[in-house]
């Protein structure tokens, strides 16, 4: 089924999302939202009532992955962490993530994954998250079963390793400023890597703002993404809209942001 998206995009001066006017931009595609959590907040249901018809899970409990649901879902299942590493030491605690120490761990999980369906699989780093030398087996091993790895890394030092061993996503536009190094390493090859949005999700700071205006500008594919549970908006977000006009796209770019890009790059049949 084909759903009218309807943008509302901020066309005043830069002020708080929430109060930003608006006006209406159609696009006969349906909705992509690139970052949500089903299994934390499940409103599938009204997600796709409202016009979203494509999600990425981007964290749930290795129960959930293959649940049907009344939208089109690509899921990663838990997020690869240390033990006792985020998201187990906080909101995850109930299996939204799985501790790894060992190479064998994380390889061994990555395959169980997969063969559950995952189709994507997400790396905590930081300070809190998975050891970056096992980070870079999690991607090499999920890469040669053909699978995206998204990384939650909202540090400069954090994106700037995700990049060098070869990630695929950045599951948050990270709030830490980014680094002109770190800009770089994530622009090549032009086109080909990704930032999740969620401004609104972390408060729409003016250094996560800016780190979403540098990467697109340097060629970093730019997908929507609410953070949905931490967000609890069950539909389009017209404060994470108004935070991408702040960023600087256009609005046939948040348009594409929202639908045709995100379908591309997941591989969404969006009809």
């Amino acid at each position: 089924m084909r759903w009218f998206l309807w943008l509302l995009v901020a066309c005043s001066a830069p002020q708080p999302a929430q109060r930003a006017p608006s006006v209406a931009a159609p696009a006969k595609q349906g909705i992509v939202d690139s970052h949500v959590h089903l299994a934390y907040h499940p409103v599938a249901d009204k997600l796709a009532a409202n016009g979203v018809q494509a999600v990425v899970d981007l964290a749930s409990p290795e129960s959930a992955l293959g649940a049907k649901y009344p939208l089109d879902v690509i899921q990663s299942g838990p997020m690869l962490t240390r033990p006792g590493g985020y998201p187990l030491d906080s909101w995850g605690a109930d299996g939204y993530g799985i501790g790894c120490a060992t190479r064998k761990c994380v390889t061994s999980t990555i395959d169980r994954l997969a063969k559950r369906g995952a189709r994507v699989i997400k790396i905590a780093l930081d300070d809190n998250g998975l050891d970056l030398a096992l980070a870079a087996v999690a991607t090499r091993h999920a890469h040669s079963l053909g699978l995206k790895v998204a990384v939650h890394a909202l540090s400069d030092a954090s994106a700037r390793e995700a990049a060098a061993f070869g990630a695929d996503v950045l599951a948050h536009t990270p709030i830490g400023l980014l680094s002109q190094q770190t800009i770089e390493v994530w622009s090549v090859p032009i086109g080909k890597r990704a930032v999740i949005s969620t401004l609104a999700a972390f408060g729409g700071s003016d250094e996560a703002i800016d780190n979403l205006r540098r990467l697109h500008a340097a060629g970093v594919t730019v997908l929507y993404g609410t953070d949905l549970g931490n967000l609890r908006i069950e539909g389009p977000s017209q404060d994470e809209i108004a935070l991408l006009r702040r960023a600087g796209l256009t609005t046939e770019e948040i348009t594409a942001a929202m639908s045709t890009v995100p379908a591309r790059f997941w591989g969404f049949d969006l009809r």
